[in-house]
């Protein structure tokens, strides 16, 4: 897939994602990857948060149901790591109320599942 470099944001972090990608390659769990990430953003200068819990409100009352990001990127990117052979709209879907549910326009969801690193960037709004 290609990068858009006018987001350096998002380039900056599919750069991490892709040097973890090389090194542990795919085939491992979800949470390997989850781990091995700030690793690399801490290398690479990416702030970020890891495991961010997102609230959901009706009407304005807020629900018993947190989503938890996992991770928010320099404040206003959202990151969701899978480890999938196929990405669906499933995941898609999970990012998109992510960003509604935040008010944070820009996420990526990021598949390690793959052979490849497969990666989609997506703006709410």
């Amino acid at each position: 897939m290609e990068t858009d470099k006018r987001d350096p944001d998002t380039y900056q972090i599919i750069g991490a994602a892709m040097a973890v990608h090389r090194e542990l390659g795919h085939g491992f769990l979800e949470a390997v990857y989850r781990a091995a990430l700030p690793i690399e953003f801490d290398k690479q200068g990416i702030a970020f948060r890891a495991e961010v819990p997102l609230a959901i409100t009706y009407k304005e009352i807020m629900l018993p149901v947190i989503y938890k990001a996992d991770f928010i990127c320099g404040g206003d990117v959202i990151v969701e790591v899978k480890a999938l052979d196929v990405l669906t709209n499933r995941e898609t879907a999970q990012l998109l109320h992510y960003l509604k549910a935040s008010g944070i326009r820009r996420g990526l969801l990021i598949n390690f599942g793959a052979e490849s690193l497969q990666y989609k960037r997506y703006v709410w709004g």
